[in-house]
C-alpha cells in the first residue's frame, strides 16, 4: 500500500463481490441490533441478581476486603500513593511479596464455596490470582462468592501475595500466583459478551483438531470482529500485531532521523481535486471546493524545494477506493519520504535497502515474544531476505515470468497474480522476499516520474516487493517545470489545477527522488497475515465506517 498517488489504474470489484459485500454489512446489521437485545436482557437479569443477594453479606468481617468499587471513588477524588505491579513484571522474585495489581477478568473457576480462581490479564500478560476462605487471611465464603459472581472482562483490582505454584501454570504468562487478600471490581463488563475472547483467540489449527474429534467451535468471523473491535483487539495476537506495528513505525523514523532526515507535517485537506486527479472524498471549505489528500506526495517535493534536502512524514493517507480486496483500504498510515539525489535515484534505493532491513532485524531481535504470539495464532514462516537487497529491473522480471510460462505485455503493469509469481519465482532463484524491481515503463507511473535518460519508454521508477506484493512505489522526479508540464498535458492534467505545485521548481530545485510505504501493509506482509484488515486498527473500506 504506497503512499503513491495512483497511477491510472482503477481497481473495482465484481458485481457479485460487491452484492456479496452488500449482503454481508446486512447481515452484520442485524446480528448488531439482535446481539444488542440479547446484552440488554443478561444486563437486566444480572442487576434483578444483585438486588436478590442476601443482606447477610453486610454482617461479613471481612466485607471491606472486596466489593464493587463506586464511581465516585474512582472520579480522581484522591492520590493515595499506593505501589502498583504491572502482572508482566511478576515472576518468581517476587514471590512472599505483597503486590497490588489491576487486570480483566479472563477466566472465573468456582472450585467449591471456599475457593476460586480468577485469572486477570493486563495487555498480553495473565497470571493466576487463588481466593481461599481463611480468617487468617481476610478472605470469607463470602468474598469467594462475590469472585465468582464477576462477569469476565470485568476490570479488577487485587491485593495479594506472590506465592510459587506447585506445578508449572498452562493457562497463564506468568509462571507464579497470587493468594488474594483483597479484591474490587472496578467497572463490571455485560453479563453476556457479544465475542468470547476464547473463540477469538484460536488458530486454524485448533478448528481441525476439534472438527477431527468431531467438537464443533465457534468460529468468529471478521465482520463480527470488526463490529465488536475494542474486544477482538485485546486477543494475545492483536495485541502483539499492533506492538509489531509501532515498532516499524519507530524504527522508520529513528532510522531516517538517523540519516539527517527532517519530520514534516504536510496538509490533508487541500484544494479543488487531488494531486491534479480525480477528486475523492470531496468537500467544502469556506465555501470553496476541497477534498482529502491522497497522499503527500506534492508537498513532500515542494518541502525538498524548500531546502530541507530529505524529508519524511507519517500520517494518514485517503484513497477512494472501490475495492474488496485482502490488501485495499480507504484510509491508511502512510511512511513518506523525499530526498535530494546527487548522481542515480539508486540513491534513494539505497536508503530503501538500509531502512528496511534495519527494520526486519529490529523485529525478528526485539519483538521475539510478540512474533512468537502471532504465530500461534497465525501460523507463519520468518521473512527470508538478504543483507544487500536484490536490484531487477523491469524487464528482467517480465523475462522470468514469460520463461515461467506467464505472459505479460511487455510495457504494461503487473497484476496481482504477476506479482505473486514474480514473487515466488524470485525466492526460488534467489533466497529473497523483499527486492526491488527497477525501470518500469513511463506509461504506468505517475505523471511527475523522471523519463529513463537512454530511453523515454521507461522511467526512473521503481516498487518494492515483500512476499510477492508491492508495498512500496517510488521515483525521480521531474524537477523542471518545462518537462513537468509537459507531462501533466501528456497524461491528460490540465496544468492550471496543480499551478502552485509546478511553480514551485521554478525557483531552482534540486534532483530528487521518494518513496511512499503503507504501514498496515508492511506489517501484514511481514506476519503473512491475509488480510490488512488484521492490521489496520479501526478499518475504513468501502463498507465500513464504523466503529
Amino acid at each position: 500500500m504506497s503512499s503513491e498517488p495512483p497511477p491510472a489504474v482503477t481497481f473495482t470489484a465484481s458485481a457479485e463481490d460487491l452484492a456479496a459485500d452488500l449482503s454481508a454489512s446486512a447481515i452484520s446489521k442485524k446480528q448488531l441490533k439482535k446481539d444488542a437485545r440479547k446484552a440488554e436482557k443478561a444486563e437486566k437479569a444480572a442487576q434483578r441478581q444483585q438486588q436478590q443477594q442476601p443482606q447477610a453479606d453486610a454482617e461479613d468481617p471481612f466485607a471491606a476486603n472486596y466489593g464493587d468499587v463506586p464511581v465516585e471513588e474512582i472520579q480522581s477524588k484522591t492520590i493515595s500513593g499506593r505501589v502498583w505491579t504491572g502482572i508482566g513484571d511478576l515472576d518468581e522474585a517476587a514471590a512472599g511479596r505483597s503486590v497490588l495489581i489491576r487486570g480483566a477478568a479472563q477466566a472465573i473457576r468456582p472450585v467449591s464455596k471456599k475457593m476460586a480462581f480468577v485469572v486477570l490479564r493486563q495487555s498480553m500478560s495473565t497470571v493466576q490470582c487463588v481466593l481461599v476462605a481463611s480468617a487468617d487471611a481476610g478472605v470469607s465464603t463470602q468474598m469467594v462468592r462475590f469472585a465468582t459472581s464477576l462477569s469476565k472482562e470485568s476490570i479488577v483490582d487485587v491485593e495479594g501475595v506472590v506465592s510459587l505454584p506447585k506445578e508449572p501454570l498452562k493457562a497463564t504468562t506468568q509462571q507464579v500466583e497470587i493468594q488474594v487478600r483483597k479484591i474490587y471490581c472496578i467497572n463490571r463488563a455485560i453479563p453476556t459478551l457479544p465475542i468470547n475472547l476464547e473463540d477469538a483467540s484460536r488458530s486454524e489449527a485448533e478448528f481441525e483438531k476439534a472438527e477431527q474429534a468431531g467438537e464443533k467451535l465457534v468460529r468468529v468471523g471478521q465482520d463480527t470482529r470488526l463490529n465488536y473491535r475494542a474486544i477482538d483487539l485485546r486477543t494475545p495476537a492483536n495485541q502483539a500485531i499492533f506492538r509489531i506495528q509501532c515498532q516499524v513505525e519507530n524504527k522508520f523514523r529513528d532510522f531516517l532521523l538517523s540519516k539527517n532526515f527532517v519530520g514534516i507535517h504536510s496538509p490533508k485537506l487541500i484544494a479543488g481535486s487531488s494531486e491534479g486527479g480525480a477528486a475523492v472524498f470531496k468537500l467544502q471549505y469556506n465555501g470553496q471546493p476541497a477534498c482529502l489528500a491522497q497522499s503527500p506526495q506534492l508537498y513532500k517535493q515542494m518541502g525538498i524545494c524548500g531546502g530541507f534536502e530529505r524529508v519524511f512524514e507519517v500520517g494518514p493517507v485517503f484513497r477512494a477506493e472501490n475495492s474488496n480486496t485482502h490488501r485495499h483500504l480507504c484510509e491508511f498510515v502512510g511512511l513518506d519520504a523525499e530526498m535530494e539525489i546527487k548522481e542515480h535515484y539508486f540513491e534513494v534505493c539505497d536508503i530503501i535497502d538500509c531502512l528496511f532491513v534495519a527494520i526486519f532485524k529490529h523485529l525478528n531481535e526485539n519483538c521475539k515474544k510478540e512474533l512468537e504470539t502471532i504465530n500461534r495464532q497465525y501460523p507463519f514462516e520468518p521473512l527470508k531476505y538478504l543483507e544487500k537487497t536484490l536490484k531487477l529491473t523491469y524487464e528482467e522480471g517480465i523475462q522470468m515470468l514469460k520463461e515461467a510460462g506467464t505472459e505479460i505485455e511487455p510495457m504494461g503493469d503487473l497484476n496481482t497474480e504477476a506479482e505473486k509469481k514474480l514473487g515466488r519465482l524470485v525466492k526460488e532463484k534467489y533466497g529473497t522476499e523483499f527486492f526491488i524491481l527497477y525501470r518500469y515503463p513511463l506509461a504506468v507511473r505517475p505523471f511527475y516520474t523522471m523519463p529513463c535518460y537512454d530511453n523515454p519508454s521507461y522511467s526512473n521508477s521503481f516498487d518494492v516487493f515483500i512476499r510477492g506484493e508491492e508495498i512500496i512505489s517510488g521515483a525521480q522526479r521531474i524537477h523542471t517545470p518545462e518537462l513537468l508540464t509537459k507531462r501533466a498535458t501528456e497524461c491528460g492534467i490540465d496544468a492550471c489545477t496543480i499551478a502552485s505545485y509546478i511553480e514551485s521548481f521554478s525557483y531552482g530545485a534540486p534532483p530528487h527522488g521518494g518513496f511512499g510505504v503503507g504501514l498496515e501493509r508492511v506489517v501484514m506482509l511481514f506476519c503473512a497475515l491475509n488480510n490488512i484488515r488484521k492490521t489496520s486498527l479501526f478499518p475504513r473500506d468501502p463498507q465500513r465506517l464504523v466503529p
